[in-house]
């Protein structure tokens, strides 16, 4: 094997090296988490090219946010790949039909609507009704379920779908043919119809279908447990009938279900797609023994579930205690107990020299980050909660890229960092960080940021050269790191990792919540809790609280089937959980 054949396989182990050799027909890679998925989809496209099989521009990479597809793109630009084309369903969808649509039509492609929650404002209004915001959005998601499963209006209407937003559903399908009139009327599509539009014309056009077909020969599919109908309706169309399918998932991690996901297209896939190549990758590279253990426990007996053994011979030692991590379960009395005694152990572990953005607390629903926030910023520890505005888009970040922008036309002392730091100083950015908590605190944390990159920039890099560093970050939403402890839901925590994770509000009605009724409802959540237990790479610490609400709280039915002993916060170990019969 040459040497640039050899650089792709390079440190992949024997399941990973398997899956990045079979380059040609049907091929599925069922990944467990932390196995090395974003490793073996970028080595596998770069072995295809060294070797011949591909050309770059002849391959698409598909997955689902456009931070993973900047990450996609960053590590393929790593092993000295260019031209592939990395993007989520959506941006491929939306080039192709602002590209295909003025040669079909004659005019240019419709725009997309920013803002479906307005113009389901204006559509009520149409139709004489009065709802408020959250109302307006729960009727939002439900035209994207419906069209992401491609039912039209009618269909939904039998599709047995439970009360949204208290309106009958009378009132709610003349909603959403308002909506959908309204939208016509202004000649736009919503991010859905993106997706439907582009595979109606791949469909209805065959010189449009021919040009796909042609351009792109190759196809990988990341994160293929989320697919919808529709997104799978125009992979095929994109595909044509052809085998050169890559798809990459883990069924135990299908947390969009509730949005049109269908994690049967990757259960059935060699099923449906004859001569396929599958690979299972189970071991694991990011956490301690212990917390593989607690996920397993969660897992173990589901359909889809893979068996994750840690690649390491020992679990990675506690920093506060010094033992081998385990994973710890504590009751609290109250809600606010609770985010006390996780910000005391937080504390406890920044004090024995574990950095902030190595921590995280993660919950159900946004509503619970607020006590966490109190009291962090009550001891002092700075947070960020995930989910909020993208670092770019944060106001005190385009200030300051703009001035760096400035200052790169001028004559430079030729010390970047001093360079950066004298533009933020000109800001208002001090040396000592404000109080934690609050705005300044956060306008502070976001200028460090920009400040520590500067600090890791390669030397001799140029002011100019660091502020067009700063627009490719932008553009692959490649993010810095700051120096905060991370607040964020479980769903927004999927696809990142922290050395140490703390899960709280572990009750029946919070994780399960309490809407979750039917046994695929509280599978979902059951596979929500284990995204959470998956992102720690060290430490796991699961609790709760027993009072909150309107009264009493028991404890996850997820917490028995773990088995894991639970100790109260007073100090008295409670019983422990007795695991029920599977199947429960």
């Amino acid at each position: 094997m040459t040497p640039s054949r050899e650089r792709a396989l390079d440190g992949l182990d024997e399941q990973q090296r398997e899956a990045a050799m079979a380059l040609r027909g049907p091929v599925c890679v069922l990944a467990g988490a932390g196995t090395g998925k974003t490793r073996v989809i970028t080595h596998r496209i770069a072995y295809g090219v060294d070797t011949g099989t591909y050309s770059p521009n002849r391959v698409m990479a598909v997955t689902f946010t456009s931070k993973a597809a900047g990450e996609l793109r960053a590590r393929l630009r790593a092993l000295g790949i260019d031209g592939v084309a990395a993007r989520t369903f959506h941006a491929a969808a939306l080039s192709q039909l602002n590209y295909f649509w003025p040669i079909v039509a004659g005019d240019s492609a419709p725009l997309v609507v920013d803002n479906k929650v307005r113009l389901l404002a204006h559509a009520s209004d149409e139709v004489g009704l009065r709802l408020d915001t959250a109302a307006l959005r729960d009727v939002a998601a439900e035209i994207e379920w419906r069209k992401t499963t491609m039912r039209s209006i009618d269909a939904y209407a039998d599709a047995g779908r439970p009360p949204v937003a208290r309106l009958p559903m009378a009132s709610l399908l003349d909603l959403q043919r308002a909506y959908e009139k309204l939208k016509d009327e202004r000649r736009s599509l919503d991010f859905e119809d993106v997706l439907l539009a582009c595979a109606g014309m791949l469909e209805a056009e065959p010189r449009v279908s021919a040009a796909v077909h042609e351009q792109y020969r190759h196809f990988t599919v990341d994160e293929f447990q989320d697919v919808s109908p529709l997104q799978q309706r125009l992979l095929e169309l994109w595909l044509g009938g052809r085998t050169d399918l890559c798809v990459v998932g883990d069924a135990s991690q299908t947390i969009y279900s509730f949005a049109g996901a269908d994690a049967r297209y990757l259960l059935e896939f060699a099923a449906t797609h004859p001569n396929t190549k599958l690979v299972r990758l189970e071991r694991n590279y990011r956490s301690a023994a212990a917390v593989l253990s607690t996920a397993n426990a969660l897992m173990r007996g589901r359909a889809g579930a893979l068996e994750l053994t840690p690649a390491a011979a020992s679990a990675t030692p506690d920093p506060v205690t010094g033992a081998p991590a385990e994973t710890i379960v504590t009751a609290y009395s109250s809600d606010v107990a609770e985010a006390a005694g996780v910000a005391a152990r937080i504390h406890q572990q920044l004090r024995a020299g574990v950095r902030p953005q190595d921590i995280a607390v993660l919950y159900r629903a946004h509503a619970q980050s607020l006590e966490l926030e109190a009291a962090l910023a009550a001891i002092g520890v700075p947070s960020t909660v995930l989910g909020g505005k993208r670092f770019f888009d944060i106001p005190e970040v385009r200030q300051a890229i703009m001035a760096l922008r400035g200052a790169a036309v001028a004559p430079s002392q030729g010390d970047l960092v001093r360079d950066v730091r004298d533009v933020l100083r000109s800001l208002g950015m001090t040396d000592e960080a404000p109080a934690a908590g609050g705005a300044l605190r956060d306008s502070w944390e976001a200028r460090a940021a920009l400040l520590r990159l500067a600090q890791e920039a390669p030397a001799g890099t140029t002011l100019r050269a660091f502020t067009d560093e700063l627009q490719a970050r932008q553009r692959d939403h490649h993010e810095p790191t700051r120096h905060t402890v991370t607040l964020s839901t479980l769903h927004a925590a999927k696809g990142l990792e922290w050395g140490h994770v703390h899960m709280v509000g572990l009750t029946e009605g919070q994780l399960p919540i309490s809407y979750a009724a039917t046994p695929a409802q509280i599978d979902e959540e059951r596979r929500l809790a284990y995204v959470g237990i998956t992102r720690a790479r060290a430490t796991l610490s699961l609790s709760y609280s027993r009072f909150g609400g309107r009264g009493p709280r028991d404890g996850s039915r997820f917490l028995q089937e773990i088995g894991i002993r639970t100790t109260d916060a007073g100090g008295a170990p409670a019983i422990r959980a007795q695991r029920p019969a599977r199947g429960r």
